[in-house]
């Protein structure tokens, strides 16, 4: 399997994840063709509480482990559940509360990404 279709299914699993947990606004962001970016892709979305946006990083979790035997780099913010990033190296998701979100507002920072907002 090529390291692109690898990452695809990645990506896949992700957004399902996301939308079984009822996560809103998913956006993916393709950084592969910016200099220096962080990572090749950035899922964002939204959940409507610290409780919400935990069960949606946990789910991600647990899916990406289960179906693709893959687990996180690194993942930070379950603390306080308000941000929290999930980090698979070349895909890193960012699950925010709406007004930490809005607040951030990281989709203005990667503007030059080609952006692909998930229908829910």
């Amino acid at each position: 399997m090529s390291k692109s279709t690898e990452k695809q299914l990645l990506i896949d699993k992700i957004v399902e994840s996301i939308q079984d947990t009822k996560g809103e606004d998913i956006q993916i962001f393709d950084l592969s063709g910016i200099e220096n970016s962080v990572a090749e892709t950035f899922i964002i979305c939204s959940g409507n509480s610290n409780t919400q946006v935990s069960a949606i990083a946990g789910n991600i979790e647990k899916k990406v482990r289960n179906d693709l035997k893959e687990r996180p780099w690194h993942v930070e913010g379950t603390e306080n559940a308000m941000w929290v990033l999930v980090d698979y190296v070349s895909v890193v998701v960012h699950v925010f509360q709406k007004q930490i979100r809005d607040y951030y507002d990281i989709e203005e920072l990667w503007g030059d990404a080609k952006i692909t907002t998930v229908e829910s």
